[in-house]
């Protein structure tokens, strides 16, 4: 790609905010990620600039700003529905906590700038007065080699903010990079710095890599340095413990080989964690009988031990009622003698996630390593749940063709748990028998309960 072609690529109101700050006398750069996936033909959403104007004056030049990280240097420019962090030239100081610098200093060019980021990667510079690229650390070069390497001594990058040392993994996931040895080394020197993070930003770069094309990269890469076993130990629970026949790969591999698979399958990373959690309850559940392993009601451990990771990675609860709900259905086994009342009681449990639930299912499927592809009697699952849904059957107690006031008033009682356990009931005959769902019907029934 021509610097043409990239500055060509580069949005207008990214060029209106370097015009306005090059009109006043002040350098302007894009920087950073956005710079280093135009250069290598991916989409960029986010521009990040830096400047040598202070803060308080880029805020004096454009009419929506809001001063996000003013403290650090950074305010957000607000332009055409869009957000752009523009931040002063800094040199940052002493890292005592492995996360934030003590003191930070304006510095007066954009390379004392570039100097202090973390990966070569990422102290790329566009120079549109130039029509050229600022590449100090051979950037460049490392993205041709598909390599990631740190500015500097990688032991000094990681002791400043140990945070990079995971968003190394990260940014080999997400783009399919090697990490450079020194930096791969280093990373395993220092994995306890990890501890030094909180759960929150450990919780979005985890996430980040469970976005990524191949989430297995990164999650190697964990396990491979250290991280893993100080982040997500239950994981490393699955290493080396083989399953049956049935499985090509021990439970470690068979739990990121499901991940892969459904990432193939949906870019729902709340689908994909609950590929990789799925399993994590073999291990504790495992028997061996007649040589082979077996691991029954592993689903309700691996819930278990999905909960308490997302729980230590303050996961929000709407996130883990789905993965989770998703971690204790996955283990159906529908039979063509399953009724057209046990077919719904599956669709009720897995509501309203059950399509996700069937993508899980073929992801696991394929992360055995035997098979491929959904199997016919889970298309057969399929067909029946189609004609159930068109019947339009009831399968929730919302679905019932009386509530909550009628019970009161057919059983003469006061508003209570009762009420709901009654109609829990009702809907239980229900899924059974579709035709019972009548004002008349159910309210004989609730007299007799």
């Amino acid at each position: 790609m021509t610097i043409s072609d990239l500055i060509a690529k580069i949005p207008n109101e990214v060029l209106f905010i370097h015009k306005t700050l090059k009109e006043k006398g002040f350098e302007c750069f894009p920087v950073g990620g956005a710079i280093r996936d135009l250069l290598l033909g991916r989409k960029s959403s986010d521009y990040d600039l830096a400047t040598n104007a202070k803060p308080e004056e880029v805020a004096s030049l454009f009419r929506h700003v809001i001063p996000t990280g003013i403290k650090h240097g950074t305010v957000t420019i607000l332009h055409k529905d869009r957000h752009y962090e523009v931040t002063t030239y800094r040199i940052e100081g002493k890292y005592s906590d492995n996360r934030r610098p003590d003191e930070i200093r304006y510095a007066s060019t954009i390379q004392e700038d570039l100097s202090r980021r973390d990966f070569t990667i990422n102290a790329l510079a566009l120079d549109l007065d130039n029509n050229a690229i600022i590449d100090l650390f051979d950037g460049m070069g490392d993205m041709e080699r598909m390599i990631l390497r740190t500015i500097g001594v990688p032991d000094q990058r990681f002791s400043e903010d140990a945070l990079r040392m995971l968003r190394a993994c990260r940014f080999a996931s997400t783009l399919g990079f090697h990490l450079d040895h020194d930096t791969k080394g280093s990373i395993t020197r220092n994995a306890e710095l990890i501890k030094n993070i909180s759960f929150e930003r450990v919780r979005d770069e985890i996430i980040k890599i469970m976005g990524s094309p191949i989430p297995s990269i990164g999650l190697e890469l964990l396990r491979e340095t250290g991280l893993m076993a100080i982040l997500l130990p239950e994981l490393l629970e699955g290493y080396g413990v083989e399953q049956n026949k049935f499985h090509k790969y021990d439970v470690y591999y068979h739990n990121i080989a499901s991940c892969d698979a459904t990432a193939e399958l949906t870019d729902d990373v709340d689908v994909r964690l609950a590929a990789l959690f799925h399993d994590i309850g073999k291990p504790q559940s495992m028997r061996t009988s007649g040589g082979s392993n077996t691991f029954y009601n592993h689903e309700v451990i691996s819930y278990h031990k999905a909960k308490h990771i997302m729980r230590r990675l303050k996961f929000s609860n709407t996130e883990m009622y789905k993965i989770l709900l998703l971690v204790r259905n996955h283990m159906f086994h529908f039979t063509e003698e399953w009724t057209d009342g046990a077919v719904r009681r599956l669709m009720r449990k897995a509501d309203p996630y059950l399509k996700e639930l069937f993508i899980l299912r073929e992801g696991d499927r394929i992360g055995s390593g035997k098979k491929a592809g959904n199997s016919r009697i889970i298309e057969q699952l399929k067909v029946k749940i189609a004609q159930i849904i068109e019947e339009e059957n009831a399968l929730k107690v919302k679905d019932l063709a009386i509530n909550g006031t009628d019970v009161m008033r057919i059983k003469e009682i006061e508003p209570s748990r009762k009420v709901g356990e009654i109609l829990e009931s009702l809907l239980q005959m229900v899924l059974d028998d579709p035709s019972l769902n009548t004002k008349e019907k159910l309210e004989e029934l609730a007299k007799k309960m």
